[in-house]
């Protein structure tokens, strides 16, 4: 896949969280971002435990501000899909949040759908 590029797909509000966030931590996972859509692997991608196996990756940036974490699947070869943006508010551990876990949950299966559509569309043309 080298020299190909996949397309990058926000689902839910995680563009606008994103945007959100400090230019730093900004600047960092859309590097980190690039990488996933270049077939590649950014250092300081990890795959985040819960999804059974490889397909889900979170980034993780500290600032002055707090710990933030990006969310994103390699899973699909249609497109990496950013599944959510945020800032780990949690006290407890390193372990991301119930509440932050169900959006990427639900965000990963809105990907499902969306790449399931594009499949069908391709068989039917």
């Amino acid at each position: 896949m080298v020299g190909q590029q996949k397309s990058l797909v926000w689902i839910g509000s995680s563009k606008r969280d994103l945007i959100g966030l400090p230019i730093n931590v900004r600047k960092f996972f859309g590097h980190a971002l690039d990488f996933a859509q270049r077939g590649s692997q950014h250092g300081a991608a990890k795959v985040l435990k819960g999804f059974g196996g490889a397909g889900v990756l979170e980034v993780v940036e500290d600032d002055a501000g707090g710990t933030y974490r990006a969310v994103y699947t390699v899973k699909f070869q249609e497109a990496v899909f950013v599944l959510h943006c945020f800032q780990k508010k949690s006290k407890s551990g390193i372990a991301t949040p119930k509440e932050d876990m169900d959006i990427i949950r639900a965000r990963l299966k809105v990907a499902e759908a969306l790449v399931k559509e594009l499949r069908d569309e391709k068989a039917n043309r």
